[in-house]
């Protein structure tokens, strides 16, 4: 067994307890909790656009590729604030199953921006799987069963979620980054961007760039809106930060047509295997 068996074994222990204070303290608004406001890291940049081989392939592409959206891989425990952003672990490695039977074949934003932008050429049928936030289970649960299909994720993750004791700390991140995960930003707090001040709202966007960066040393290209909560002055902060592109909660599927307002497919607690058919078929993906 790999690593994984080792640290979800010991981890889960501690798993109940991990899940029942995410669900008792984590607010999707992002309004719950006081800012942790890191100094940011001078001289911080990453590739922009992401590097190519030389010379790249210049053929772009408008192909859709669905993104599915994902929080907590756990049953919600009594009295989640949102158990529908709760999805099983048997309803989860389920829909893996199934996505695969189907011939899909799970790639990263950075390969979909690839394929998009410059004809860089991608499996069959490819499709993204985001995991928001920054949750424990994300590394436990969601990890292996990915593994094991040779898949891997995109980590929307919130800087704050690092410390907390339901999140991910900075090893378990590392470690998912060591097998192939995409490390995304989800701003240093998850506040409403809509409703902070200018200041603010570059230091929640191009500061958690600027931290992740700093924390992992991997480039840092996507951002995911809290809550989907996002206007014409959040965008254009986004973009200002140097990022290619950012990922939304409207449903539908992904085009470049605007890279910075990605649609998603959410996946809920109540869809198992057939709700999350129906959604696709419905999409046409």
């Amino acid at each position: 067994m790999r690593r994984w068996a080792i640290i979800a074994a010991a981890a889960a222990t501690v798993a109940g307890v991990v899940v029942a204070v995410a669900a008792l303290t984590h607010d999707t608004s992002g309004s719950a909790e006081a800012p942790l406001m890191p100094t940011l890291p001078r001289g911080v940049r990453t590739l922009h656009p992401p590097d190519l081989p030389s010379p790249p392939p210049l053929h772009p592409t408008s192909d859709p590729i669905p993104i599915l959206m994902y929080h907590v891989i756990a049953d919600p425990p009594a009295g989640a604030r949102y158990p529908e952003l709760y999805v099983s672990d048997e309803d989860f490695a389920h829909q893996i199953d199934w996505l695969e039977r189907q011939g899909y074949h799970a790639v990263t934003l950075r390969d979909a921006y690839l394929h998009w932008r410059f004809g860089r050429s991608v499996p069959a049928h490819p499709l993204v799987l985001t995991f928001d936030d920054g949750y424990h289970s994300q590394f436990a649960t969601a990890a292996p069963i990915l593994q094991r299909h040779g898949w891997v994720g995109v980590l929307d993750l919130e800087v704050r979620n690092t410390e907390r004791p339901w999140g991910l700390s900075e090893k378990q991140v590392r470690l998912l980054i060591g097998d192939g995960w995409e490390l995304a930003a989800h701003t240093l707090t998850h506040p409403d961007l809509t409703q902070l001040p200018a200041a603010e709202l570059r230091h929640e966007v191009a500061g958690s760039r600027a931290e992740l960066h700093a924390m992992f040393g991997v480039p840092v290209d996507f951002f995911c809106y809290p809550a989907g909560r996002y206007d014409d002055m959040v965008v254009a902060a986004v973009e200002s930060a140097g990022y290619v592109g950012a990922t939304t909660t409207a449903p539908g599927l992904a085009t470049p047509a605007d890279l910075f307002r990605l649609p998603r497919v959410r996946v809920n607690r109540s869809d198992g295997v057939d709700g999350l058919v129906a959604k696709l078929r419905a999409l046409g993906a």
